[in-house]
C-alpha cells in the first residue's frame, strides 16, 4: 500500500479522463486541468467515465509513478463540484478508493 504523507496535497480530476492515457497525458491534464505542477510531490487522481477506474499520477524525487485500480462490481462514489478539480486529504483519497462515501455532511456533529 503507497502511503501519503500529512504534508503531501491531493487533487481530484472532477470530470472523467480517458484512463487508457499513461504518464504523459496524464502529465498534461496536471497542468492543464488541474493547474498544478506534476513534479511538486502532490497526487494528482483521475478517472474515467464509468467511474470503475482510477489512476493517481505522483513524482517521487526521481521519477512520476501512475497507480491504478479497476473495480470489479460497482462503482467510485466520485465527489462532485463546479470547479475543475477539487482538493482532497489523503484519508479522504483512501476512503474514496476503498469505496466510502467521501461527501461532506453539513451539520452532522451533536451540539
Amino acid at each position: 500500500m503507497l502511503n501519503c504523507s500529512t504534508a503531501t496535497r491531493v487533487f481530484i480530476a472532477i470530470a472523467p479522463v480517458d484512463l487508457r492515457a499513461s504518464f504523459n497525458k496524464l502529465f498534461a491534464l496536471t497542468q492543464s486541468v488541474l493547474q498544478q505542477d506534476p513534479l511538486s510531490g502532490h497526487w494528482f487522481v483521475f478517472t474515467n467515465q464509468e467511474r470503475n477506474r482510477v489512476k493517481v499520477l505522483f513524482w517521487d524525487g526521481s521519477g512520476l509513478w501512475v497507480c491504478a485500480k479497476r473495480l470489479e462490481k460497482g462503482r467510485f462514489s466520485w465527489p462532485r463540484s463546479k470547479e475543475a478539480s477539487l482538493q482532497m486529504r489523503s484519508e479522504e483519497l483512501l476512503a474514496l478508493v476503498t469505496g466510502l462515501e467521501v461527501q461532506a455532511k453539513a451539520h452532522w456533529y451533536r451540539r
